[in-house]
């Protein structure tokens, strides 16, 4: 049974210090979820240049480097269901990474899309499979699996045919490779999340959740309006047929990770919001 859990990066600015992070953890249990989702540059001391830059993208990671994340998820009654790391330090200490993930008691590493990486050139997109599929056999024989964590990018065209993700997905290997897939950023592309859900099949071990809308109401300054994240229900992805998708796939986990655009500005208040719909299918 796929349990709920929530993306560490929605809650860095509810994260400043130990004693907020035991409480957000509480609050996190309480609204129905069971789960947490790691990211390797939060839980360790990160560089001020990454800080500088997940804050500017409105997901700022805080400072909780130097914080037990061992022991506050452990009091909350969470259980890590992988730690997202990137290639980068798979490659270079991969001994590192598996105790990583040991620590965590989880089984799973996530690897989310490359930067200053053309995901048009067929080539490079080859060659980034071909690391996936080295890393993840590593990984493997340590009891851990690799999984690729999808975005926009990965639907660029290749070809007249194919898109990178295509390519990924083709060429690795699914005893070393698979995959989170995120319904959001195909939904934002403009293609059908539903479909490339459907091409994983059981490849797709983790769910990421989201909703995509505009909270305008009344009359629009123009006709044209933006769109953003939402909490799950109040926007407009038909979010019961990808989650129906989804557990019908046997995904361990469904995670949400909403973006800056939360409920009164309050990312805790938005994944209670979250949880809720959840709760009809979880």
């Amino acid at each position: 049974m796929a349990i709920k859990a929530v993306q560490q990066i929605m809650l860095g600015t509810v994260t400043k210090n130990e004693t907020q992070t035991r409480e957000t953890l509480k609050a996190v249990k309480a609204a129905g979820y069971d789960g947490i989702e790691l990211n390797g540059f939060m839980i360790r001391p990160t560089s001020f240049l990454v800080r500088a830059m997940t804050k500017a993208a409105g997901m700022p990671v805080g400072k909780g480097g130097s914080y037990d994340w061992k022991g506050l998820v452990r009091e909350a009654g969470l259980a890590v269901v992988s730690v997202h790391e990137d290639l980068g330090s798979i490659k270079r200490d991969p001994d590192a990474v598996i105790a990583e993930a040991e620590a965590f008691e989880t089984d799973k590493v996530v690897i989310t899309g490359m930067y200053r990486f053309d995901y048009s050139d067929r080539g490079a997109v080859e060659a980034l499979a071909d690391d996936l599929n080295k890393s993840g056999e590593i990984l493997r024989k340590a009891g851990i699996g690799l999984l690729y964590h999808n975005h926009n990018c990965e639907l660029r065209k290749v070809d007249k045919k194919m898109t990178a993700y295509d390519v990924i997905i083709e060429s690795t290997d699914d005893t070393c490779v698979n995959f989170e897939f995120d319904s959001y950023w195909p939904a934002e592309a403009g293609v059908s999340a539903l479909e490339w859900m459907k091409k994983l099949g059981t490849r797709m071990k983790l769910y990421h959740i989201n909703d995509r809308g505009t909270r305008v109401s009344g009359p629009s300054m123009t006709p044209i309006l933006k769109s953003d994240s939402m909490e799950l229900g109040h926007g407009n992805m038909d979010l019961d047929s990808l989650i129906k998708q989804a557990l019908s796939a046997g995904v361990d986990a469904v995670v949400l990770e909403s973006h800056k655009n939360w409920a009164d500005k309050s990312p805790v208040k938005s994944l209670q919001l979250s949880g809720d719909f959840l709760k009809r299918f979880l």
